[in-house]
């Protein structure tokens, strides 16, 4: 991972709300692309011009013309296409062989919340290196590190994804964990990674505490537990959420879980353990979307060959029943050698091990993560009006998904982060919150 940055003085004015932009999104800049990728029609068109100013596109078609003035760049050898979405990720977690054993567990106790804040920041950089322009951060943050990473990419203080985040993971008393007394009573070791939430009360208001420090997707843990949430504290779940303007995702890992989310009309199911053909039937009649977390052999230590083919199977099963489907890696750990858009990219063998053709791969990664997301009529598409994030890729990825591997321009905000494979982030560092100044 090559990173190229110079000192640069920066002035900005102090005040309690600063709308505008920054200088860099200010230029006209007009890209020429020798393949621009349609993900969502399944198209390529040739020799494109791609116009945009103050970080949004403003024309693409063969004849637009290149005002005087403009930076022009030269991406006439690559295929351009939309950033990438990976839909459920944990940018503040780490876990590693060394000091714990790959036992996630012991990442809470040894580190604390402003270390994961500054590990998700350089996370959510490696993350944009490989082309993903949109991550869903799904909990496992500390206390709410992933809102810190949130605002200061919102900011502008650092460069990153954009963020759609969960705050704290929402569960019945002690979460994923099964704490000692002590460990539950006495709140030490697994909080504050869980929120309990058992009765209706501690339902909404552990819903409103997320919405508060600034959650934008709401995430619970349906039956990490063998009680688990009924059918109906979903739905007080769902509603509570709504009145802030955010969904539920759901961590289910039975079929009697995945039954309930399903009945109750969740956004989206993570992890594909409690998904049979049934629950991928009921999820394609709601279109409830997918969040698979499809770990590939290749990645190892991290999943078995017996997992890994009930994995496989479970993913071409989903696609067979046209569930709508995301490209979620639930990627939280270090492989030695890799970086974190590495290991992410890496899960693209799973869905080819699957048969799912490229073009529906790639949908995956960019339309259905904009759907996901909630983002599709602001950032995503490569349309007018909307956010300039692109990518650009030697080869062709509906012929061969393989070329995601080698990402060698990348623009976030009409802003060049990444060109001939160097990443080239000065422009996104500033002395201070250049894009408005938000709290939330």
């Amino acid at each position: 991972m090559h990173i190229v940055t110079k000192a640069k003085a920066i002035a900005f004015h102090a005040g309690l709300l600063v709308l505008t932009a920054s200088p860099a999104a200010a230029q006209v800049t007009a890209i020429r692309a020798g393949r621009l990728i349609d993900p969502e029609a399944g198209t390529v068109t040739m020799n494109q011009i791609i116009l945009i100013e103050g970080g949004r596109f403003q024309a693409i078609g063969p004849d637009v013309a290149i005002p005087p003035g403009a930076e022009v760049i030269d991406l006439s050898q690559l295929t351009v296409l939309p950033g990438l979405v990976d839909a459920h990720n944990h940018l503040a977690l780490t876990y590693k062989a060394v000091p714990e054993n790959n036992v996630y567990y012991l990442t809470y106790v040894l580190e604390s919340t402003p270390l994961r804040a500054i590990q998700a920041a350089s996370n959510g950089i490696q993350m944009l290196s490989a082309g993903f322009t949109i991550v869903r951060d799904m909990g496992n943050n500390g206390n709410y590190a992933d809102t810190a990473l949130r605002i200061a990419i919102e900011q502008g203080w650092i460069p990153g994804p954009m963020i759609v985040n969960s705050g704290i993971i929402i569960g019945g008393m002690g979460g994923q964990f099964w704490p000692t007394p002590e460990m539950a009573m006495d709140k030490n070791i697994v909080y504050p990674e869980y929120l309990d939430a058992d009765t209706p009360d501690e339902i909404v208001k552990a819903v409103r505490q997320n919405a508060l420090f600034g959650a934008t997707v709401i995430k619970i843990c349906v039956d990490c537990k063998p009680w688990g949430y009924s059918v109906d504290d979903i739905k007080l779940f769902i509603d509570e959420a709504g009145r802030a303007g955010l969904k539920v995702e759901g961590h289910v890992q039975t079929v009697d879980g995945a039954r309930r989310a399903i009945e109750a009309g969740i956004w989206s199911i993570a992890h594909g353990g409690g998904l049979t053909d049934e629950m991928h039937k009921l999820m394609a009649k709601k279109g409830i979307w997918r969040a698979g977390t499809e770990t590939p052999l290749t990645l190892v230590g991290h999943t078995t060959e017996g997992r890994y083919e009930r994995t496989v199977a479970g993913l071409r099963n989903a696609y067979e029943n046209n569930v709508p489907l995301t490209f979620s890696t639930d990627a939280d750990y270090y492989i030695p050698g890799m970086t974190r858009g590495e290991v992410a990219i890496e899960f693209i063998e799973t869905w080819k091990a699957a048969g799912i053709p490229n073009v529906d791969i790639l949908r995956a990664m960019t339309t259905n993560g904009y759907l996901v997301s909630e983002t599709e009529n602001t950032r995503g598409p490569i349309r007018a009006g909307l956010a300039a994030d692109l990518i650009a890729v030697g080869g062709n990825p509906l012929e061969s998904i393989d070329a995601l591997r080698d990402v060698q321009f990348v623009m976030k905000d009409g802003v060049v982060f990444k060109q001939n494979g160097v990443m080239t982030p000065e422009k996104f560092f500033h002395g201070g919150p250049v894009n408005g100044w938000n709290i939330r």
